[in-house]
């Protein structure tokens, strides 16, 4: 099994940019040729994709090694898909240029147009799977409204089913045979590829969330802690844990016994959170009360109850935390769903500490996600800006150079 936080140096893709750049100028070598070796061309392409896809998941090991709970995560884990599927639509327009005899520069041509149209045909061929997504998220959200009430946050996932489905729907209408000069069709063309790279960079990024997410949840760490964050998120009318708050509570106790019957190490609970304005105590107050109602001693609780966000969770308790023992072993407790974003909020304040996740009921996880995963967008967005606007250069570019050969 990958342990996190194992390796010290954080992993780069530079092995991408070579492989493009000798791919690309191999590639114009043999356009310059005639005849054109359509062999050649493809199996120059699958090497590329091929060993793309083989780079991105070697980095995303190394980034896992590194620290699992960073935006790179995401990328590695969503574009990895993404060249996946290029390359599988590559292997079929080769089987039917060949079938259909198809050979020389405009069998070439076709090749590398399915490359410039990429974005789109990962678009249409994810199609299925995002449909099937959505109208289960609907499902989820009606009955999360049912059980808990409706409000905006309530149906986050039904909006994002609409405009996931709504923005397929807009590219078979607005994908249509166009006539006119050469001049407007490129421009048409541009304009479409330009949609479908802005809609495969939020759909990698919600794929790369929701397994990133997955891969942070399922991990067991080590049973050597000193400290648990846990985390607060809201309380009931008399100053009790509601249950989402009780489940992170347990799931830190739960791992706390594990640990001392495996070891005997004892660890300390920091509970991290202030008082909202229609709370009668501070979150960190209500979860101290009940961890001692479980026969937790005073001592061994730590509180921090100013905070009001989950960075400020982080940064709080990890001036509580590195005040004591700057090289302190740290664990956090929250839900299942959280467990990512928040593991990336206590890197964000430099505090190496790894994640653990309560169970939640099955109606509550995809809306959380959808939240979690907005809540994500909000972040880096310089970085999240200079990859989106890279993409989209990239796909102008390709798409003029289709029209200038």
């Amino acid at each position: 099994m990958i342990r996190f936080d194992s390796i010290d140096k954080k992993p780069k893709v530079w092995n991408i940019a070579v492989l493009s750049a000798v791919t690309v100028l191999s590639l114009v070598i043999q356009l310059l040729r005639e005849p054109v070796d359509l062999t050649f061309v493809f199996v120059t392409l699958c090497i590329y994709f091929g060993l793309t896809v083989v780079f991105l998941i070697d980095a995303l090991i190394r980034q896992l090694k590194y620290n699992p709970y960073s935006y790179n995560t995401i990328y590695y884990i969503g574009f990895s898909f993404f060249v996946t599927i290029v390359l599988y639509s590559t292997v079929l327009l080769y089987d039917d240029l060949q079938f259909g005899g198809y050979v020389g520069r405009m069998a070439a041509y076709n090749l590398f147009w399915n490359i410039v149209s990429s974005a789109k045909t990962y678009m249409l061929l994810s199609s299925p799977l995002i449909v099937i997504f959505s109208v289960l998220l609907c499902i989820s959200n009606i009955s999360l409204i049912i059980h808990e009430g409706k409000s905006i946050y309530n149906i986050l996932g039904i909006i994002l089913s609409v405009l996931s489905v709504g923005g397929i729907l807009f590219l078979f209408w607005s994908d249509r045979y166009v006539t006119g000069s050469q001049w407007e069709v490129m421009i048409h063309d541009i304009l479409i590829n330009i949609y479908a790279a802005v809609y495969l960079y939020f759909e990698c990024m919600m794929i790369g969330t929701a397994l990133a997410n997955l891969i942070v949840t399922r991990y067991v760490p080590e049973y050597d802690k000193d400290f648990i964050i846990v985390l607060g998120c809201g309380l009931r009318k008399d100053g009790t844990p509601t249950p989402l708050l009780k489940a992170r509570v347990d799931r830190a106790l739960s791992f706390a016994q594990k640990q001392e019957k495996k070891t005997g190490k004892q660890v300390r609970f920091v509970v991290s959170g202030g008082q909202g304005a229609d709370e009668v105590i501070s979150e960190a107050q209500s979860m101290k009360n009940y961890l001692i109602s479980k026969g937790i001693a005073e001592e061994r609780i730590l509180m921090e109850d100013r905070s009001t966000s989950t960075y400020e969770n982080m940064k709080h308790s990890k001036q509580i935390i590195y005040g004591i023992d700057p090289k302190a072993k740290v664990l956090h407790s929250t839900n299942g769903f959280h467990v990512f974003r928040s593991g990336l909020m206590a890197h964000r304040v430099k505090m190496r500490a790894v994640g653990i996740g309560a169970k939640t009921k099955w109606y509550f996880w995809p809306n959380a996600m959808v939240r979690e995963f907005v809540g994500l967008l909000s972040q880096h967005r310089l970085k999240q800006a200079l990859i989106l606007i890279g993409l989209i250069v990239v796909y102008i570019a390709m798409t003029m150079l289709m029209y200038s050969i």
